[in-house]
């Protein structure tokens, strides 16, 4: 064990502020489907999953892969394999329910952000690992990898870039693609880059707290 060193500790109306200001800030966040192919760094991107691997995890076991594809040819057959995925599922896999509530969103099968965003970020969970011919049990693998997601969010948000959390039901073709080992599944494939200039965004408002805050 290590001692900790917590940075200065604030006083009541500073931590109030800050707490108060960051809210602020991420209430601004949003999801963005409308992507310029303006470059990012590639040391960016390499930061943001840095800072999306700083976040807790079941014995520490960090159960998280982020395989960051930046090759046109590649982004190409992303968004070939996703459509195909997301045109059977608004053709017939999804309920008249979700097709009700996803409409507001104004999503269909058509994907072109798997192609204009400069990078696609493809996030991985481990459900083991091998140690020689052994394997070795992660441990609460999906709230890990969930944890690291709202970090590498917050991350790419703070930076000043935008994103989109994408779900293609299934997603083993991202697996196949991008050549992963059997120990890792897909669990989101994120878009990365800037605004486009026309981008637009849903009319929707966030819960009030009243909502989604109980005091005991």
């Amino acid at each position: 064990m290590l001692p900790y060193q917590p940075a200065q500790l604030p006083t009541e109306a500073d931590l109030y502020q800050r707490s108060a200001d960051y809210y602020a800030f991420m209430d601004t966040r949003r999801t963005v489907r409308d992507f310029t192919d303006q470059p990012v760094p590639r040391a960016v991107i390499e930061n943001l999953i840095m800072t999306a691997s700083t976040a807790p995890s079941g014995a520490n076991k960090q159960p998280w892969t982020f395989c960051v594809v930046g090759t046109p040819d590649l982004k190409r057959q992303i968004r070939e394999a996703a459509e195909a995925e997301e045109y059977r599922s608004y053709h017939g896999r999804m309920s008249p329910e979700w097709l009700e509530d996803l409409a507001p969103l104004g999503t269909d099968w058509r994907k072109p952000f798997l192609e204009t965003a400069p990078w696609l970020i493809i996030v991985f969970r481990r459900i083991y690992e091998l140690k020689g011919e052994q394997k070795r049990n992660n441990y609460y693998v999906t709230e890990s990898v969930g944890l690291a997601c709202g970090f590498l969010l917050a991350a790419i948000h703070d930076a000043g870039l935008v994103a989109l959390t994408h779900t293609p039901s299934p997603m083993d073709f991202l697996t196949k693609l991008l050549n992963r080992p059997a120990n890792e599944k897909p669990f989101l494939l994120i878009p990365v880059g800037y605004p486009a200039p026309d981008a637009t965004v849903p009319d929707i408002k966030r819960k009030e707290k009243d909502e989604v805050l109980v005091w005991y």
